[in-house]
């Protein structure tokens, strides 16, 4: 194999606007705008690969953008020289250099793939095990608002191709039960709804939300609540499918969450969960359990699509529930690519690496640079 090493990262500052103006999580928390950290990795052969990492905003999940970046600033010295195809020795690299932060690693790890794909002339998913014929459903994300508001706004995303809806709920059970209820009143065959409290419930008003609900609504519940222990609470009281998200943060997470039998699937975000070389790992243990997966990332933009396209075109139909459309979040293009949606399904290009060109003129000048 011929040598290739790390010469340089560059480290990119892009706001991105939600594009529906205020987006609304449980708790009270609204979000205008998001503050994504692109990197560009550069080998001493003038071979460029690309990530971003985007957290939605600094109280999702522990991550923060000024983190992302000074996370980068502890990492990518210790990076220069490595091979960025020995994916798993630049995340060895990193452990040893920040313990945890695995967002701030995200953008390293994927652009480390996009070199890696480019300089065999494969796209990404084939070196992740192999692309599937499976053209990828993909998801919307319905802010909490009023009920009848949620219904017409699963009814336009529905209008647009899309067949899987996140419904985001976590306030009063009474207007909870109400907003699950429209946001399922016009439901077709072979649509999917997740129904997301981000960790804003209590066993208790989770309870009550859902005996509040009419019967047979088909849905399944993610992150209800805050904690394991209440998580473990809810199931054993009700029969509701369950995912987790926030609290699957890491490889012993998803092993803990299979031996406690905690829930029938979690959600795949790359940024969350460090990249796709965790991200792979996370998948295998997933299809060895038997669970199912939707393949998202906290926020981010057409960099971070790529990736998620990439992984999601590797998870055999049975698992794969569907994909999100970061590029429909947010009001800035940072990447073009062959990324079309087809009747709400997306796949991966054959272009090698994650398939897309960046726009430097979105990008600016690095705010970072280490070689």
């Amino acid at each position: 194999m011929p040598d290739l090493k790390i010469a340089r990262i560059d480290v990119f500052k892009v706001d991105l606007p939600y594009t529906g103006g205020v987006y609304l999580l449980s708790g009270d928390r609204e979000y205008t705008t998001f503050d994504a950290t692109m990197v560009r990795i550069t080998t001493q052969t003038g071979l460029e690969g690309w990530g971003e990492s985007t957290p939605f905003g600094a109280n999702y999940v522990a991550s923060h953008a000024l983190g992302v970046r000074s996370g980068i600033a502890e990492i990518a010295p210790s990076l220069i020289g490595l091979d960025p195809r020995r994916v798993d020795r630049v995340n060895d690299a990193m452990d040893a250099a920040l313990l945890g932060h695995e967002h701030a690693k995200t953008a390293i790890d994927v652009a480390c793939w996009d070199v890696f794909g480019k300089s065999v002339g494969l796209p990404v998913c084939e070196l992740l095990g192999g692309r599937t014929n499976l053209k990828m459903p993909l998801i919307s994300s319905i802010r909490m608002d009023e009920p009848e508001n949620m219904r017409r706004n699963v009814a336009e995303h529905r209008a647009r191709g899309y067949r899987g809806h996140s419904v985001k709920i976590g306030g009063d059970p009474v207007e909870d039960a109400a907003r699950i209820a429209a946001s399922l009143a016009d439901k077709r065959a072979g649509e999917y709804f997740i129904v997301d409290a981000n960790g804003g419930m209590t066993v208790e008003t989770a309870l009550r939300t859902l005996r509040l609900l009419p019967h047979g609504l088909d849905f399944v519940l993610e992150a209800p609540c805050a904690t394991w222990r209440e998580c473990l609470s809810l199931r054993r009281r009700s029969n509701i499918p369950m995912i987790f998200d926030e609290l699957a943060m890491s490889d012993s997470s998803i092993v803990q969450l299979v031996a406690d039998d905690a829930a029938e699937a979690f959600g795949l975000k790359i940024s969350k969960n460090g990249g796709l070389t965790r991200g792979r790992r996370h998948r295998d243990i997933a299809i060895a359990a038997g669970y199912t997966m939707s393949v998202q990332d906290t926020i981010g933009s057409a960099i971070a699509f790529a990736a998620i396209v990439q992984m999601g075109q590797t998870i055999p139909e049975k698992y794969l529930r569907c994909v999100v459309d970061l590029r429909a979040m947010v009001a800035q293009t940072t990447a073009d690519g062959d990324f079309d949606i087809i009747d709400g399904r997306v796949t991966a290009p054959d272009t090698p690496g994650l398939g897309i060109t960046p726009r430097l003129e979105v990008l600016g000048e690095p705010v970072a640079s280490y070689s």
